[in-house]
C-alpha cells in the first residue's frame, strides 16, 4: 500500500521505519524537521496508521 504515497512520503516513511528520528530524516533529506513531521502526518492518514511502530510494521510487511 506504499504505492499510494508520493515518492517523498515513501522516502520519509522508509527512513522512519528504520528508526530514524525526524531530525535525522530532515538532515538526510535537507528539509526542516517540521516538514518531516507534516509528511508523517500525511503518511499516517493515507495508510490509516497511528504511530511510528505501526508504520515500521507496515513497511516491513511490504514486498521488496
Amino acid at each position: 500500500m506504499l504505492e499510494s504515497l508520493t515518492a517523498g512520503e515513501r522516502r520519509v516513511a522508509e527512513l522512519v521505519a528504520q528508526g530514524w528520528t525526524n531530525v535525522e530524516v530532515a538532515g538526510a533529506l535537507n528539509v526542516h524537521a517540521k516538514t518531516v513531521e507534516w509528511t508523517l502526518t500525511n503518511v499516517y492518514r493515507k495508510l490509516n496508521l497511528r504511530s511510528r511502530t505501526e508504520l515500521a510494521i507496515h513497511v516491513a510487511r511490504q514486498p521488496p
